[in-house]
């Protein structure tokens, strides 16, 4: 196989091996000798605007996020191109090759009858409770906190996007490689980002995540100013779509209603004007019929069973607001930055489930009933120390910040815990990364043990502080009180013991 050595229009030495290309819905794909990068060649020839839109993100755009503090950071999250080139007249781009561990170590159950081996680790495979159900091997799928940290992690980085301006388009599980197990992401097709008012989108989107706006004016001319195209709005649709159904393994819209007896104007009105969510609290009409799901679908197509509140107090207004107010008006929709803030508030309320052979191994603990995994119906016992966080405007007062904390044998605590004015994003320093203390369950009793909060301490009714060093442990008990830091911002716990 022939070695083709070019350089890109930058002056980088460019090597890609001849042969059959990989092929994939614009591009042709060739791999570079050493595996680490592939240059993808456009089939149609680009205009003009679609030069400016690929040198705009390889240049500029590619620049501002990468070529800043933490840059580093972006580079697991997206699979950005790096240079640009011609070859034989045809346009192409250089970009990193997709990581190990986006590819599918195990394949399907059965050795491999679907022969997904070595194949790409696209969305689809995640997000239907067929596949999950029926083909993956259970090495690949990791568990239901695995899913809540991908869904930060996809969120983080379309906050990223649109902080910049841009809109990815055409947001789907075709374009977003995930690995459970690992707990990777990574956001594809980053050539055909949407500048607003100066780059429009080359598509409309993938089916099951067209905003409904796009999808109700699809029959107008794009010059019609009442066409509606991708944007940072439609981005939002997506991305709550794409939350939705790596957490309950089904999709919003797609309900038993049918709108029309013609099976595309029935497509064009379930997803456009007529959109409506399967768990609308006061329209039924849509709710998913058990008569006629697969029982591979199942439990997953049981709303009733597993409604879109197990994802939490935080998550089901989003996702409620998503799919009710913001079908219609974009405004209502939540941004990718509501999201991941939500989602990281969620992660310390999950609990681990009781049942070793439990398939999600984890769900969000509801503390207003008698706790139970939703997944396995596991209920909770013994008693669970609840940490409600308090922050202060004004030395000596303290006001609830809406925000709790599970605690589970082995838990970490962190910075962003102990301070208001940390939190947990790409931004943090290696130093704040590190674990500050832990939470151990030991003969009975349940114990902070500090490891590095210089401060804490342990304050009674009466107002007196006693300090609990690094290195030392406090036993938890009902109705305590404990200051996580002293410093500006810092916060104070209260604890709550919760069960029987």
């Amino acid at each position: 196989m022939n070695t083709v050595r070019i350089k890109s229009h930058d002056g980088v030495p460019v090597e890609f091996l001849e042969g059959e290309p990989k092929q994939g819905g614009m591009k042709d794909v060739f791999f570079s000798p050493d595996g680490k990068q592939v240059v993808a060649f456009f089939r149609d020839r680009l205009d003009p605007a679609g030069r400016d839109r690929i040198a705009a993100i390889v240049g500029p755009y590619r620049e501002r996020i990468f070529n800043q503090q933490g840059g580093d950071y972006w580079k697991d999250i997206f699979c950005w191109p790096s240079g640009i080139v011609e070859f034989q007249n045809r346009t192409g781009i250089v970009v990193p090759a997709y990581a190990r561990h986006f590819f599918f170590e195990y394949g399907s159950k059965n050795g491999d009858f679907l022969h997904i081996k070595g194949k790409e680790k696209l969305g689809k495979w995640f997000t239907s409770a067929s596949n999950r159900n029926k083909y993956l091997d259970p090495r690949e799928k990791g568990t239901w906190l695995s899913y809540l940290r991908l869904c930060i992690l996809m969120s983080r980085g379309v906050k990223r996007l649109h902080a910049a301006g841009l809109a990815h388009s055409d947001l789907s599980y075709n374009n977003v490689l995930v690995d459970p197990a690992g707990g990777h992401v990574s956001i594809i097709d980053i050539d055909g980002l949407v500048v607003p008012g100066k780059y429009p989108p080359d598509v409309v989107g993938t089916p099951d995540f067209i905003a409904p706006e796009v999808m109700a004016t699809l029959h107008l001319s794009k010059n019609d100013p009442a066409r509606k195209l991708p944007s940072i709005a439609t981005d939002r649709h997506a991305l709550a779509v794409l939350l939705y159904m790596y957490l309950l393994c089904r999709h919003p819209l797609r309900g038993s209603k049918v709108n029309d007896l013609d099976a595309m104007r029935d497509e064009s009105l379930t997803m456009g004007e007529r959109a409506l969510f399967i768990e609308h609290p006061t329209d039924r009409s849509n709710r998913l019929r058990l008569d006629q799901v697969r029982p591979s679908d199942l439990p997953w197509a049981d709303t009733a069973k597993l409604p879109y509140t197990i994802t939490g107090p935080l998550l089901a207004p989003l996702f409620l607001e998503a799919f009710t107010s913001g079908l219609t008006d974009p405004s209502k929709r939540p941004s990718a930055d509501t999201w991941e803030r939500e989602l990281v508030k969620t992660i310390d309320l999950v609990q681990p489930c009781a049942n070793p052979t439990c398939e999600l191994k984890w769900y969000v603990f509801d503390n207003t009933t008698k706790p139970v995994c939703p997944f396995c119906g596991t209920a909770y016992a013994g008693k669970l120390p609840v940490l409600n966080l308090y922050w202060s405007r004004k030395a000596g007062t303290w006001q609830p910040e809406g925000h709790r904390v599970m605690v589970y044998s082995g838990q970490s605590l962190f910075a962003w815990h102990s301070s208001r004015n940390v939190f947990p994003s790409e931004r943090l320093t290696p130093e704040q990364r590190k674990r500050v203390g832990y939470f151990q369950f030991h003969q009975g009793s349940w114990y902070l043990v500090n490891e590095a909060l210089p401060g804490l301490k342990e304050l009674d009714s009466g107002g007196s502080q006693r300090p609990i060093p690094i290195g030392t442990h406090v036993e938890l008990k009902d109705n305590q009180r404990l200051l996580l830091s002293p410093e500006e911002g810092g916060r104070l716990v209260s604890v709550q013991m919760a069960g029987g």
